[in-house]
């Protein structure tokens, strides 16, 4: 249903379904600044810490890269001589209502892909709850982290923050502007001028914003990861490519820029996949990314492979960051 309506959300003119559910639009707009009022003039108390606390969030349903950002701040900070920690809602698991913590090994039926992958890229400690302020008060009361990052959690207002990043895809933006469900957006858009910090993902950027991009060039091997293979290889070859997330199109993008004759499989996102989702007709190479990667490494043969990226990012948000947490 959702890959349905993006194409109606992303629809430079207005369609018949935005149409139909703007009333609906109107009426979740009221409930999210009904919210902001409330935690504002703290009818609802906002919970604080005695450490920084970095959301990393975004304004739109779907995936722009929050994720590899936050794992760029986790190795960041830590060269800097910050001790981080992780905290997540797990999307993609099952519902965690007391904090859980995530190891590398953990089972993404559980704990979801995005936890798995801050779990075994970061070094850090990592929690996962839907109540982002407990995960917070069990990380603390158990490492020596001092500071916290969210992955995810511009809307869990309750959460105090020192520092506010969104990410915005830098190809599909803000949509048709409208809010959910008419339109992408969880917020208003002029959400985006009360954030520290802007990230848009992508080759091109607007000049208020940082530029990050997610760079990959070479796929690992599922069965062995000391099997890789720079995209080249595959180039004006066939292969089946795989995405389970939030904009597959940018990765489908990035295989056939390397020259990939794809053919396209769309998942929902956090999709935990099954043996029967391989059963090609045609035994060519499958390609994934990382985030799908995690869910299919008991599923795999020689066919499979993944890319994984590496995050770029403007130098300039290195220092201001670092300006905004002194």
């Amino acid at each position: 249903m959702i890959l349905n309506l993006e194409r109606h959300w992303y629809n430079r003119s207005l369609t018949w379904l935005t149409i139909l559910l703007l009333p609906l639009s109107y009426l979740f707009r009221f409930i999210v600044r009904l919210r902001q009022f409330l935690y504002r003039h703290q009818f609802i108390k906002t919970t604080h810490f005695p450490v920084p606390v970095i959301v990393v969030g975004n304004l739109t349903v779907g995936g722009t890269g929050k994720t590899p950002l936050v794992l760029w701040l986790a190795h960041f900070l830590k060269t800097q001589g910050w001790r981080p920690g992780i905290v997540s809602r797990g999307m993609g698991g099952a519902k965690q209502f007391v904090p859980l913590w995530v190891d590398a090994h953990a089972d993404p039926q559980n704990v979801g892909d995005e936890a798995i992958l801050l779990a075994r890229h970061s070094a850090c400690p990592v929690v996962i709850c839907i109540d982002r302020v407990a995960a917070v008060k069990e990380l603390l009361g158990n490492t020596d982290c001092n500071i916290v990052l969210s992955d995810d959690g511009l809307q869990h207002y309750r959460l105090g923050r020192r520092i506010e990043i969104a990410v915005l895809d830098g190809e599909r933006k803000l949509g048709n502007g409208y809010l959910l469900p008419a339109g992408p957006l969880r917020e208003i858009p002029q959400r985006l001028q009360q954030m520290d910090f802007v990230v848009q993902q992508g080759e091109k950027r607007d000049k208020d914003y940082f530029q990050m991009q997610l760079q990959g060039n070479e796929v690992v091997s599922l069965v062995n990861s000391q099997d890789k293979l720079p995209l080249t290889h595959f180039k004006n070859v066939k292969v089946h490519a795989i995405a389970g997330i939030g904009n597959p199109q940018r990765f489908f993008s990035t295989l056939r820029q390397h020259g990939l004759e794809i053919i396209e499989h769309i998942f929902p996102d956090h999709y935990l996949y099954q043996a029967d989702d391989f059963n090609f007709s045609e035994q060519l190479p499958i390609i994934m990314t990382e985030k799908d990667k995690v869910k299919c490494e008991e599923l795999s043969d020689d066919r499979f492979w993944y890319l994984p990226v590496t995050t770029v990012i403007d130098k300039e948000f290195a220092v201001k960051l670092l300006q905004k947490l002194i």
